[in-house]
């Protein structure tokens, strides 16, 4: 990690957008009348380096171990740079989180779920548990356009829950109540629309499986989606913080993936 050139994989913001959230992170603490750390107090790091040490944590996703190694600092600087530093990121880039309605406008909506892994955490019992994925985690819902350019993440939601009932859990259904969208079998019953089941006993009919070819072909994009939001490895790999901590994790990648979209 010799410079800026390298930043760019590490953190996926390239240099400009790397700048302007060190720029913004660096304002906020200083009007911040009570601030979780001063920019001129660390020494052992620098306010630069520590907002890519954070963004390093939510990209690759590595134990604080490794991350402490590579920076060559300590695992407990590591904690409590992400602990002071995470918080303001979301804050400062909470603006381009764009009002899902308002981005929505004049598009069909498409919407599926996706299963972010955590530990087995044995406090939780088995509503961590998810029977569709055999794993732990949070049940994320993704919202999309036509084109696979992300609209919405919703909060998550345990991973025993279902899709219809994270569904209706999300701001999604108010936020997309005047869209046509477009869900999986996972959603039937709710206003969206999905691939047409097989009846009983019955074999689907040509027309059916034409119709569901075709449902199938446009949901992808939604799909790609989710793999985009996914470069960030802490939504891809298993995550290893304690769960209370999830839900701003989920904020501030959030709102980093519309950022370095130029939202």
């Amino acid at each position: 990690m010799a410079g800026p050139l390298s930043w760019n994989i590490t953190t996926g913001l390239d240099t400009e957008q790397l700048d302007g959230l060190v720029a913004r992170v660096h304002q906020e603490l200083v009007q911040d009348p009570d601030p979780p750390v001063m920019p001129g107090r660390m020494w052992a790091l620098g306010l630069y380096k520590s907002v890519v040490l954070v963004l390093f944590l939510l990209r690759q996703n590595p134990v604080q171990e490794v991350a402490a190694e590579l920076f060559g600092i300590s695992q407990a600087t590591v904690s409590r740079r992400w602990t002071a530093l995470l918080p303001m990121v979301e804050k400062v880039l909470a603006t381009h989180v764009p009002d899902p309605t308002e981005a929505s406008a004049g598009r069909i909506v498409l919407v599926d779920g996706t299963l972010v892994t955590t530990w087995d955490w044995s406090s939780e019992g088995t509503t961590m548990f998810s029977g569709k994925h055999r794993d732990t985690g949070f049940n994320l819902q993704i919202a999309a356009t036509l084109a696979g350019d992300l609209l919405a993440v919703s909060a998550p939601v345990p991973g025993s829950r279902h899709d219809m009932h994270a569904w209706r859990q999300s701001h999604f259904p108010e936020a997309f109540a005047e869209r046509e969208g477009i869900g999986d079998l996972g959603y039937a019953g709710s206003r969206l629309f999905t691939p047409r089941r097989k009846p009983p006993g019955q074999e689907r009919s040509a027309g059916d499986k034409r119709a569901n070819r075709s449902v199938n072909t446009l949901r992808a994009a939604v799909e790609r989606a989710i793999a985009h939001l996914k470069n960030w490895k802490i939504l891809a790999t298993r995550y290893r913080g304690p769960l209370t901590r999830f839900p701003d994790i989920v904020k501030t990648v959030t709102a980093l993936t519309f950022y370095t979209r130029g939202w």
